[in-house]
């Protein structure tokens, strides 16, 4: 892990008590519950960002030919379109 750095954050007292009431449950300090959750929120945003540049490089044609090709095994129970 690199070096901490320290960040004072102010947050409402109701987030705050919730987050307190989280941690404990958890068994984790404040710190680390925050520390997680903002990691969390990074990882979503990083994997929407990946997939937003995937599409934009999609090749459609050559999806829809693969797709509506003849053959190959019909779809596993619960992949079925609808």
């Amino acid at each position: 892990m690199s070096k901490a750095a320290a960040y004072q954050l102010r947050l409402p007292r109701s987030i705050k008590d919730a987050v307190a009431r989280w941690a404990e449950r958890d068994g984790i300090s404040m710190n680390q519950f925050m520390a997680t959750a903002v990691a969390e929120k990074l990882s979503v945003l990083e994997t929407i960002d990946f997939f937003e540049d995937r599409s934009k490089r999609a090749d459609y044609q050559t999806f829809e030919r693969v797709m509506g090709r003849k053959g190959g095994m019909p779809p596993i129970e619960g992949d079925e379109l609808e």
